[in-house]
């Protein structure tokens, strides 16, 4: 294994964070599952109780003046779960943001009714309004480019399970180009008028990267949530 990939020493149980998983942890990045509710960063409202806040008091091991801190490098919604990467310096950050276009993000998403054809890519320009909600324009002045590619992995009565791919990364991309097509995300209170499902049944199911000093390929990946086959399996 490379110098730049060699995992650190465990940190105390004490100090684990609650709620983000620990997946993979060497010098140079953390990666993590993050359950759904979980802020990925802070807002007004929400100072402490996010992924960031927990993984930065990891890394610090409980010593609120150790200079060890991580970078944000991309973000998951609140109600979105899996994984989530984060930096442990400047230099890290700037490498997988630079190359970010070039990852692999790969979902997982239950939506209502079944989606026709049983795999495509949906493109338009996605702008956002003065309530910050994501929605599609056709006009490229307009909107900034988007492209969604999924595949229908599972149908049941009421709802299907599609496997996502991001293609561009834009703010709620998925769902709203989901709730376009007419099978709006379960469990999405934001684009979606039906009502159900108990959280949001979006996962980041896995990411491929290039390490930021070693330049190798790693990908990263979590099982779908046990709720996902729960819907799936009602009659």
């Amino acid at each position: 294994m490379n110098q730049n990939q060699k995992k650190i020493k465990p940190t105390p149980k004490r100090f684990q964070p609650r709620g983000v998983s620990i997946l993979y942890e060497d010098k140079d990045i953390i990666v993590v599952n993050k359950v759904s509710g979980l802020l990925t960063v802070s807002t007004d409202r929400t100072k402490d109780n996010t992924a960031y806040f927990r993984i930065n008091n990891y890394v610090r091991k409980g010593t609120p003046k150790s200079r060890n801190r991580i970078y944000i490098v991309h973000r998951l919604d609140r109600d979105t779960s899996g994984v989530l990467i984060f930096a442990k310096s400047e230099e890290a950050k700037r490498f997988l943001q630079d190359e970010w276009s070039s990852f692999h993000k790969h979902y997982f998403a239950v939506v209502h009714g079944k989606i026709t054809p049983q795999t495509d890519i949906i493109t338009s320009y996605l702008a956002e309004n003065s309530i910050f909600k994501m929605y599609s324009v056709q006009d490229p002045k307009k909107g900034k480019l988007a492209k969604t590619r999924y595949t229908v992995l599972k149908e049941a009565k009421e709802c299907s399970l599609l496997e996502v791919e991001l293609l561009t990364g834009r703010k709620n991309q998925i769902r709203v180009h989901l709730a376009d097509r007419g099978c709006p995300v379960v469990g999405d209170k934001k684009y979606s008028k039906i009502k159900g499902g108990k959280r949001l049944c979006l996962h980041a199911a896995s990411l491929t990267i290039r390490h930021p000093f070693s330049k190798e390929e790693m990908t990263f990946t979590t099982k779908m949530p046990s709720y996902f086959n729960t819907l799936l399996k009602k009659v």
